[in-house]
């Protein structure tokens, strides 16, 4: 009985009826020769008290006012949900409008020379390793890219789903290599001599970092410079002049609005991609609200109305799913507020083919750039993040506070680590009057204690003395995420644990 009683809950939530409707006794048939009785919880009352108001029947079917709130919690309840879904498209959609401001796909290379800095407003990115990140176009046919040794990176599709690793977990092994990148349906010849990916989209994002040498970001620059090389398979003989664009320090917004305009965002990707590349269901939720491959996206005032609030409503609970995450796995440690970024893998799997929703909102919302180099266990290889925007006993950090944290000694990196401040809002780095608000082993200043151990602080003043201080700013809320390049094993099996984040006072 206590099973039915919950699966009847269950049910009427996911109908958008409260979990305990009042419900007025179906009328009971009268009874003919071929009466069969009816078993319980299949007709509809004549009338319920739902979340929705007072729905009414006159045996089963629905009276207009009923009718009309039905379908407005329908599509609202759409609309949310088409919203959180296309999360990723829309991120990269305002991804690409920014890069394409600076010239034209395919020939134009953003690079960030001396680093990116907080005056850039991008998704959770660090501090520590110059970007380079172009967007490449393959309507007119295969692009050939000679990607630079000794970078990290990978290639994205319009989705932001991961298509292949350049560079040091790549194929290239990180010695630089030529990809052949097919658009789709391609069935052309396919010459040897390159590593060939089938691209499931037309555009594709493709970045990537280079590294430092002794606090020196030029010489990782100078190779992406020499060796970047992006061309259309016919053009190979003659291929075109690349363009770089050095955008350390510059205003660089690559974050994607969350009012009424996402939904402009997300049409034009649906109409510039290959229905193929994306499952039936996604699609469908799309165009339950209007948004149709080949059809103009043309809301009439109500659906306008409807979108608006559901563009707010699945903002907040993107927030909600990130800040106040639900699901136990998603943490590190048992009781700690240090959280994963990818909670199901790269792919935000729960099990194979079971997407895990939760993840899928928060990693897309917090953050940019897929591939198994950030969550897969690669000793020695790749990076491994930790996040938070709580501390120790689980309470949002305070810009108005100050607090502590303590990384224990022989932190298990090979190459080098980093902790970053976020703001909560744009989820880009926090902008005060730090230029880098950012510590890290790569400092040259860093303060480290006797016993190899490192204290960071932060707080809207600095504490006395010579101290590792991250400035924060009253009335701000900030999160963080501590960076591991290189991790090696104590990191994987736990044995080397970050401290919480402790208020000070």
């Amino acid at each position: 009985m206590m099973q039915k009683t919950k699966l009847a809950t269950a049910i009427a939530v996911m109908c958008g009826l409260s979990a305990g409707p009042a419900l007025a006794k179906p009328t009971k048939p009268a009874h003919y020769k071929m009466t069969t009785e009816i078993p319980a919880g299949i007709a509809m009352p004549d009338q319920v008290d739902t979340r929705l108001g007072t729905l009414k029947f006159f045996d089963g079917f629905p009276d207009d006012a009923s009718v009309e709130k039905l379908y407005d919690n329908l599509d609202f309840q759409r609309a949310v949900q088409a919203y959180l879904l296309a999360l990723p498209a829309v991120s990269q959609f305002a991804n690409r409008n920014e890069i394409l401001k600076l010239g034209p796909a395919n020939t134009t290379v953003p690079i960030f020379e001396n680093r990116m800095d907080s005056k850039s407003l991008f998704l959770t990115p660090n501090t520590e390793t110059p970007y380079s990140w172009m967007w490449l176009d393959l309507k007119d046919g295969p692009i050939v890219l000679e990607a630079p040794p000794k970078v990290l990176g990978a290639l994205n599709d319009m989705w932001f789903r991961w298509v292949v690793d350049i560079g040091l977990t790549g194929p290239d092994k990180g010695t630089g290599g030529k990809y052949l990148i097919l658009p789709p349906g391609y069935s052309g010849e396919v010459p040897e001599g390159y590593i060939v990916v089938k691209s499931p989209t037309f555009s594709l994002w493709s970045p990537w970092r280079s590294f430092v040498v002794d606090g020196d970001p030029k010489p990782g620059v100078d190779l992406v410079k020499q060796h970047t090389r992006v061309y259309r398979l016919a053009d190979a003989a003659n291929p075109p002049q690349m363009n770089f664009v050095n955008v350390s320090g510059k205003d660089f917004s690559t974050v994607a609005p969350a009012d009424y305009q996402f939904w402009e965002y997300l049409n034009q990707v649906v109409q510039q991609e290959p229905s193929e590349s994306l499952d039936p269901v996604t699609l469908g939720y799309y165009a339950s609200i209007g948004i149709q491959k080949g059809k103009p996206f043309a809301p009439d005032a109500r659906m306008k109305k409807i979108l608006t609030e559901a563009a707010t409503v699945g903002d907040a609970t993107a927030r909600a799913t990130a800040f106040r995450m639900r699901q136990q796995e998603a943490f590190y440690y048992e009781g700690s507020s240090w959280q994963l970024p990818f909670v199901g893998g790269y792919q935000f799997e729960t099990q194979p083919w079971v997407r895990n929703l939760d993840g899928y909102i928060l990693y897309y919302f917090m953050a940019t750039g897929v591939t198994p180099a950030m969550e897969s266990k690669m000793v020695g290889q790749g990076s491994q993040y930790a996040w938070t925007a709580k501390d120790a006993k689980g309470k949002p950090l305070d810009g108005g506070k100050h607090y502590k944290l303590h990384l224990p000694p022989n932190i298990p990196i090979k190459n080098f680590w980093s902790v970053i401040l976020y703001d909560n809002q744009t989820r880009s780095m926090l902008q005060t009057d730090q230029q880098f608000p950012s510590i890290s082993s790569q400092n040259k200043d860093l303060v480290v204690n006797a016993d190899g151990s490192v204290d960071i602080y932060f707080g809207p003043k600095a504490p006395p003395g010579k101290v590792n201080w991250l400035q924060t700013i009253p009335g701000k809320g900030w999160n963080t995420i501590l960076r591991l390049y290189s991790p090696l094993e104590p990191w994987f099996d736990k044995s080397w644990r970050p401290g919480e984040i402790e208020l000070v006072k």
